[in-house]
């Protein structure tokens, strides 16, 4: 009588493989460096250069969060743009669940501008 195949034990090895599969290289780099480029600290080595030249002064420059904020909901609603973009090409073909989805989608992207709308990050001040 022939043996049934195990239906987890590609799942297993396929877990086994993704978890070791990056690991080799990571450890290959540790030793790597370890070996073949062992630290040496100094004032030169440890001074900051950008293009090859001594930094001068503060390079810290602080910027608000909300102008993150206004181009993560730029290209969120870009993106969406694209979604809709088929939808538009094919619309008298649609069926009515297929419409309906398109008003979920465009309810939920209305709701996304309102909560953006409410919390104020589309005001610059």
């Amino acid at each position: 009588m022939p043996t049934q195949p195990q239906p987890y034990l590609f799942l297993t090895v396929f877990l086994i493989v993704a978890i070791i599969f990056p690991l080799i290289p990571i450890g290959l780099a540790y030793l790597w460096a370890r070996l073949f480029s062992p630290a040496k600290p100094g004032p030169i080595k440890n001074a900051i250069f950008e293009c090859g030249l001594v930094s001068k002064g503060d390079a810290w420059v602080q910027l608000k969060p909300n102008y993150y904020l206004y181009a993560v909901l730029f290209l969120a609603f870009d993106v969406e743009v694209l979604f809709l973009l088929p939808i538009g090409v094919a619309f008298l073909g649609l069926s009515i669940g297929a419409c309906m989805g398109v008003l979920i989608f465009l309810l939920l992207l209305a709701e996304g501008l309102a909560w953006a709308w409410r919390k104020g990050i589309l005001n610059w001040t």
